[in-house]
């Protein structure tokens, strides 16, 4: 598996044009590796990192839904060294990513949310014990590395909009454990740019969600001998979390079929299709018009056909 040489992922024009403004999305769900997402581009660099530690098996943690945990399997499969997934109970439920990492042979330890660092720590442990030298990568490919990934992608967008002679107002995203926003606002920031960078939480409120971000936003520019930012710069939006993760509406079912129908890409309730729900409720909240707007497809595939059923239920 070439964890390496991939292009930038494309940017297109959407079909979606509410209050007059222009769409456009960024698919990183095509990038060529286990149905690519945010976490296949984050996990690129971690594994690069992996390798210069010479690490021999890897540790993460997420749930039966995990994107990243999923991706982790993935490569770790292809690079034949052991993966090892601590998975919440509260959150262990069939779904695709469940099925397809348990398709790559990574052992998935399962355990209270309570006890969940605990379980991290003790697994570390008994790898050491065995000889092996683990990498840990925590949830969501949080950290510094993951960070940087999206710092990556935001140079990819000013690639583009220098190609095509157009800039975005506003970035849009779904965020979750932060460090695809972080890099995102890093971005912009070593960049000296002015755009809206807004993130649609999928579970977290404020202030804890606001406050996750800007710590990795100020952990990376620490890093850089960059001064460090305030809260006020971090637009985490938490007003479409409905129940909490992996809650959706029918608002969001329908929000899936348009883009679907009308665009030909699929999302999925749990990540971009709730995101982008969120971001035309926030758009009309705001009367944001007339701006060229840009939205970031993190990834999820697989969870889109977990709720097929629900989305032909209406039809």
């Amino acid at each position: 598996m070439d964890l390496v040489n991939y292009q930038a992922t494309p940017i297109q024009s959407l079909s979606e044009n509410l209050n007059n403004n222009a769409f456009y999305i960024k698919r990183d769900d095509l990038l060529p590796i286990s149905f690519g997402g945010n976490k296949a581009r984050k996990a690129v660099l971690f594994f690069e990192d992996l390798i210069l530690e010479r690490s021999d098996c890897v540790v993460t943690y997420g749930s039966s839904s995990s994107n990243h945990c999923r991706v982790i399997a993935n490569i770790a499969a292809a690079k034949g060294i052991p993966c090892h997934i601590i998975a919440p109970t509260e959150s262990s439920y069939p779904t695709s990513n469940s099925k397809m990492i348990k398709l790559f042979g990574a052992f998935v330890t399962k355990c209270p949310v309570s006890q969940v660092s605990n379980m991290i720590e003790s697994k570390m442990d008994e790898l050491k014990a065995k000889g092996y030298k683990p990498y840990f990568i925590q949830g969501g490919g949080h950290g510094d590395i993951g960070t940087q990934s999206y710092i990556n992608a935001y140079e990819e967008i000013l690639d583009y909009e220098k190609l095509t002679s157009m800039y975005f107002d506003y970035i849009f995203h779904t965020t979750g454990t932060g460090t695809t926003q972080a890099g995102l606002v890093c971005g912009k920031i070593l960049h000296g740019d002015e755009r809206e960078i807004i993130g649609i939480s999928n579970a977290r409120k404020n202030p804890y969600g606001s406050k996750f971000v800007l710590d990795s936003v100020n952990s990376y520019l620490l890093c850089q001998d960059k001064d460090l930012i305030k809260s006020e710069a971090i637009a985490f939006i938490d007003d479409y979390v409905l129940d909490g993760y992996g809650s959706y509406n029918d608002k969001i079912l329908q929000t899936v079929r348009d883009v679907l129908i009308n665009d030909g890409i699929p999302m999925d309730t749990t990540y971009t299709g709730k995101a982008f729900w969120g971001m035309k409720e926030y758009i009309k909240k705001n009367y944001i018009t007339d701006k060229k707007i840009l939205f970031i497809h993190t990834g999820g595939t697989p969870l889109f056909f977990d709720k097929l059923e629900d989305l032909n239920d209406e039809r």
